[in-house]
């Protein structure tokens, strides 16, 4: 029989987290009952870790801080900006062993958003009766010794952001040298030459089937001749290659020949994978090909997966099905949320939550939408030789995350100059509602922007009660290309990425707003919502977060009390079996619970920081206690924060029993 580590929805009996998304399958639930809304009032702090970054990370232009702890036995383990590993005792939070890598130089993101954990099997004998027709096996309890003693029986695998893996045991930390060279992988195989840190995993691997499949993150609107966006599998136990999915080379499963490498700027997939162990099926989210604003250069490969998910066969990477949420993506809307496995009305569905704020529900087995999908014609144009697609899918069966469409009478200010600022420039943009096309004479707006509808937060789900929770994002972007003359005279080119290959010099990309860095849309920004999976309604939506850490000028407000006019929001949020919501998510720094009836607040704990990472939740076998975990500390991007931490919320030990 399969076990129930890795059976898509399973929880581990015991109260761990042993997954990034909670289970294989990437639900954010927890069947766990101890908290609940009558008593989540009275959580407090009950441990706190904080870490002590290396100075090249603090000063780093980019650091996130972003990542979800895994729970096994007795420890908890998360990795750092900086690719480091952590195990703390769970009941108190004391650190019990840290593995710090030395990186390579390598520019790019400082990001670790999640950890995998492998138990090597006690025999590979395979079973015949198996759903998949691959290999089951009887795999060790968590937390149990190796059989015989053994080193790495159970082993946390972790990706770097200078683009390497590497495994360690999960008691002692130190490496599994039967790990591909010395428990260590270099992803840079087989990629080419490449400007250091244009490729770095961001993502936690997935374990299936015996296997580590792993992605990375390629830099946006670089150029044409990118690193390729290959999907890799290997071997959990001695780290050789399996499989990769090497899309412009559909018949090589291999690494390829000496001398070549794999294909350059396919659609790279950079957010979390899903599994299904029983199906044998590794689900993975794409982006597209680089730059995003300009795809007349794309491969017909390319073209038929970007911006999709795809079910890839856990046994040799071969492609069972796919479905494309955008079709010749021209804005940035590469899929970065989590396929999200759950059963609906008994059926195995798979749900997709994109950036567009469209919700698609599928069945996971052959990809054939459960909730209808219909094709709507859009706006067309493009830039120079490019062309936009006649229609794109929308899903008429979920509600739409996105809002309405902008109107000059949204543009908004906490001024009356900078409100009139911004409706000349929604005057000056072309804007004809969703798909608005890139405008080689004039800027454009596209809403929601690059940051979602939702991102790499994902949704959850209430396994037992089939509602989906989503943290959701309404932040339209203001572009326009630039010429190499127009570059030239630019006083700050730190705006513009370049998209070199295609016919302009740049394209400026960022979020609508005034100069003083305020919205130009009418709040609110970030939202969380209830949907019952059953019927597609929804059940309510409230605006996410405050404005008290979002001043003008990059300030931040802290006063007391704010308004909830939902805040800018990045992350996802954790659902328990006692019907409570615990999202951190917004830019206010709150950690928050909500009654997943209701939507209504009914807990918060203030924060040094942003938590932006997806909360987790265990229980304590030492003291029976259910501990609520956060990571803190948010990213650089959207201002400094008071220290990177571990936090630990639980309830008084007189009210856990």
């Amino acid at each position: 029989m399969v076990s129930a580590l890795f059976v898509c929805g399973a929880h581990a009996a015991n109260g761990d987290w042993l997954n990034y998304g909670g289970s294989p399958g990437g639900t954010r639930y927890v069947p766990l009952t101890q908290i609940t809304p009558a008593n989540v009032g009275q959580l407090k702090l009950a441990w706190s870790y904080k870490l002590d970054p290396p100075v090249e990370t603090v000063a780093h232009p980019y650091v996130a801080f972003e990542g979800t702890p895994l729970k096994i036995a007795d420890t908890v383990y998360f990795c750092t900006p900086a690719s480091s590993v952590v195990a703390l005792d769970a009941e108190t939070g004391k650190p019990r062993w840290k593995f710090a890598p030395r990186l390579r130089k390598w520019g790019g993101f400082r990001a670790c958003r999640g950890i995998a954990y492998y138990a090597e099997p006690q025999s590979s004998a395979p079973n015949a009766g198996t759903a998949s027709g691959g290999p089951a096996t009887s795999v060790t309890s968590p937390g149990a010794p190796a059989a015989g003693g053994g080193n790495c029986r159970e082993r946390i695998i972790v990706a770097t952001v200078d683009a390497r893996m590497y495994a360690v045991d999960t008691k002692s930390g130190e490496l599994c040298e039967g790990f591909g060279e010395h428990g260590w992988i270099d992803l840079l195989t087989g990629m080419g030459q490449m400007t250091p840190g244009v490729f770095t995993p961001t993502s936690a691997p997935t374990i299936v089937h015996g296997k580590v499949v792993i992605g990375g993150m390629v830099i946006d609107n670089g150029q044409t001749s990118n690193p390729s966006g290959v999907v890799r599998a290997y071997d959990a136990t001695n780290g050789s290659l399996a499989w990769a999915w090497d899309l412009d080379h559909p018949d090589r499963r291999g690494a390829p020949a000496p001398g070549e490498i794999y294909a350059r700027n396919t659609p790279n997939a950079w957010g979390p994978f899903s599994a299904d162990e029983a199906l044998g099926l590794v689900y993975v989210p794409t982006g597209n090909s680089n730059p995003d604003y300009y795809g007349a250069h794309r491969t017909a490969q390319a073209e038929k997966y970007s911006s999709s998910v795809v079910a890839l066969d856990a046994d040799s990477g071969e492609v069972r099905w796919s479905f494309q949420t955008t079709h010749h993506d021209l804005w940035d809307y590469d899929v970065g949320s989590q396929p999200v496995l759950a059963t609906i009305r008994g059926v195995p569905a798979l749900i997709q939550a994109t950036k567009r704020g469209e919700l698609f529900v599928l069945d996971r087995r052959d990809g054939h939408p459960l909730m209808p999908v219909v094709e709507r014609p859009v706006p067309q144009g493009g830039g120079a030789g490019d062309w936009t697609a006649k229609t794109q899918p929308y899903s008429t069966g979920m509600p739409e995350l996105t809002g309405p469409d902008l109107t000059e009478k949204d543009m908004w200010g906490i001024t009356p100059i900078d409100q009139l600022w911004c409706r000349i420039q929604f005057r000056r943009a072309r804007y004809d509602g969703a798909f608005t096309p890139p405008t080689p004479d004039r800027p454009w707006i596209y809403s929601p922007g690059w940051m979602g509808g939702s991102d790499w937060g994902g949704v959850s789900v209430d396994e037992s009660r089939e509602v989906m929770v989503a943290v959701s994002m309404r932040m339209a972007n203001y572009e326009y290309f630039v010429s190499a003359k127009q570059l030239q005279a630019m006083s700050d080119k730190n705006v513009v990425t370049p998209q070199v290959g295609s016919p302009y010099a740049g394209v400026v990309s960022d979020y609508f707003h005034s100069p003083i860095g305020v919205p130009c849309q009418r709040p609110p920004y970030g939202l969380i919502s209830a949907i019952d999976l059953k019927t597609g309604a929804m059940l309510w939506s409230h605006p996410l977060g405050t404005a008290r850490s979002s001043g003008p000028l990059k300030t931040s407000l802290r006063v007391p009390f704010s308004i909830p006019m939902g805040a800018v929001t990045l992350g996802g949020n954790l659902v328990t079996g006692s019907g409570l919501i615990f999202v951190g998510a917004a830019l206010d720094r709150y950690l928050r619970a909500f009654d997943e009836h209701t939507g209504k607040e009914l807990w918060r704990a203030d924060l040094s920081a942003a938590a932006f990472a997806t909360p987790m939740s265990y229980v304590s076998a030492q003291s029976g206690r259910q501990f609520v975990v956060a990571a803190v500390g948010g990213n650089n991007k959207f201002g400094p924060n008071d220290g990177l931490y571990i936090q630990a919320y639980a309830l008084p030990a007189e009210a856990s029993h």
